[in-house]
Order: structure tokens, then sequence, then C-alpha cells
């Protein structure tokens, strides 16, 4: 990955994306998101979303065009929490900061104030065994946060939840979102968690993926529950479900 110098903090540049066995999941893929936009992306299952990602994170090297990033710190939320089994809330939270030698006082700060922050006060010291899926996924974005990533990659975090506790994440992240105001780019299934999180909605087309339709959202943060179920949300949604449903073809 290469650092620029621009307002946009991640920019994908021509992204094409070959793997060995001739299978093409990216083509053309031309994209940015600047600090304070949140960026979500839905397509249909396969069309590369999370090669995508991957590629953001520099996990995957593209067979064609470059990504750019302002920033090297980058926070990854992906589908599972992948908590440490033997490691408290409390410490599973701190390992990043472990890993980049953070000094202790300095992590248990970060990691008390990060805790808080996802509504976890209270179980710093209890293990992911007896933890929901919803606090789980709490506790995965607390741990990047205490990075303080200025771009977050979510890789469809909250797919695997229950509808009710998905809706509270929402809420939860776009909170962060606007406390942080980072760069994120944000992979869903979901049209309806895509209208209501984000600032800007882009629509993959099947495999090999490309953007085929980007969509501005006007409603201002924060945004309420409630405003799922206005006129002008579903009609926004119905456009972005026009243009999903049109990528298949």
């Amino acid at each position: 990955m290469e650092q620029t110098g621009s307002e946009d903090e991640l920019v994908f540049d021509g992204i094409g994306m070959t793997f060995p066995d001739g299978t093409e999941a990216l083509r053309g893929i031309n994209l940015s998101v600047r600090r304070n936009e949140f960026a979500t992306i839905v397509g249909p299952s396969g069309c590369g979303k999370s090669t995508l990602l991957y590629v953001a994170a520099g996990l995957l090297k593209p067979t064609s065009g470059k990504v750019t990033v302002e920033s090297k710190q980058l926070g990854f939320v992906q589908q599972d929490a992948n908590l440490l089994p033997w490691r408290t809330v409390q410490k599973n939270v701190e390992l990043l900061m472990e890993l980049h030698k953070v000094d202790s006082d300095e992590r248990n700060n970060r990691a008390s104030d990060a805790i808080e922050t996802v509504a976890l006060k209270g179980f710093e010291n209890h293990y992911p065994k007896s933890l929901s899926g919803g606090m789980k996924m709490r506790a995965s974005l607390a741990r990047t946060l205490t990075m303080r990533p200025p771009v977050f990659l979510f890789d469809e975090p909250f797919g695997a939840l229950d509808e009710v506790t998905r809706q509270r994440l929402n809420e939860e992240t776009q909170s962060l979102f606007q406390s942080e105001r980072f760069a994120g780019l944000f992979i869903t299934h979901s049209i309806n968690e895509a209208v209501f999180m984000s600032t800007t909605v882009h629509v993959m087309s099947a495999r090999p993926g490309r953007i085929v339709a980007t969509f501005e959202v006007p409603f201002e943060y924060p945004r309420q529950h409630e405003i799922r179920f206005t006129p002008e949300f579903a009609e926004l949604g119905g456009e972005v479900s026009k243009a999903l449903r049109a990528s298949y073809l």
C-alpha cells in the first residue's frame, strides 16, 4: 500500500483481483473514502466484497491497480469477534496495544475508555464464553477502537446476530463514527443496515465485482431507530434494492 497526501483516507484505483485458480473476483474498482465518511458496500454473495477489504488491509495483493492509504493504521472488524477464550474482556481489548508495545498504564486507560464506549463496563473480568454474540462484537469493536485508527474496515460484523441486537449495534457503531470521525468502509448484505448507517452506499455487481451504482444518504446524524419507518428511508432503500437486483443481470 502507498500513502497519499489527498483528503481521501482510502483509495482504490482500478483494482482487479484474479486468484491463482483463475477466479476473477474484482474488476476495475475505483472507490475512495474520506475521513468523516461512512461508506457501505452491498452486493450479491460471492461478488468480492470481503476480498476488497482484504486488499485494503494489505492482506491480499491485487493483480491490477493500486490501493493508497493516508495512514498506516487500519482498524479491521471481521465477521467473527476473534476473542481469545483464555483472556478476559479487559485483556482481549488490550491485545492490539500489547502487540504494539503500548505501556501498561496507557493500555489500561485506553481499554477502560473503549469498554465504556461500547457499553461493556462491568464485564471487564468476564471471559468470552459468558458473553452473548452482541457483547463479543462490542469487545471486538473496543479492541480495534483502542488503536484510534483513522480508517475502519468492517466485514459484515453483525450478520450473524438477531435483528434487535443488530439494530442496537448499528446505532452504537453510528455513535462511534460520530465521535471518532474515522473513514469507514462497511460490508453488509442488509440494505436497511446500509442506508441507516452510511453517508454513501455503493452497489457491487455479481462476480467479478464492479461498482455499478452509488447513492448519497441525505439523513442527518444522529439517526434514530424510527427513521427506518419513514417514507424517505423506504424510498432510498427501494432505489438501492432496485440497483442491487439489476446487478445480478
